[in-house]
């Protein structure tokens, strides 16, 4: 699954409207836009992970996850392997949505 379509599954999981486009630009349920990347964006991916009540995990200095997502970050960003699991678990919800 390309990251356009994790962002997708986990926008639907969170309840966002809709994502437009290569940039992930996000529309809540009054029409407003707003740029939401939780990929790349500490702040966004913090919120997913409390809205759905995801679960992050630190499993030892080599592994992260959220839920039953985990992400291998040795020698990594770590910040950018907890996002992609936040992510991840999220679109597991949405795809569940589905």
């Amino acid at each position: 699954m390309n990251d356009k379509e994790l962002l997708e599954l986990a926008a639907k999981a969170a309840g966002i409207v809709g994502i437009d486009g290569v940039y992930p630009i996000a529309r809540d349920s009054s029409g407003e836009c707003y740029f939401w990347n939780p990929l790349s964006d500490d702040g966004d991916a913090l919120r997913l992970a409390v809205k759905l009540g995801i679960e992050i995990t630190l499993a030892d200095t080599d592994y992260v996850g959220a839920n039953d997502q985990f992400e291998y970050c040795k020698n990594e960003d770590h910040y950018a392997a907890i996002r992609r699991a936040i992510v991840r678990a999220a679109a597991e919800i949405g795809r569940n949505y589905e």
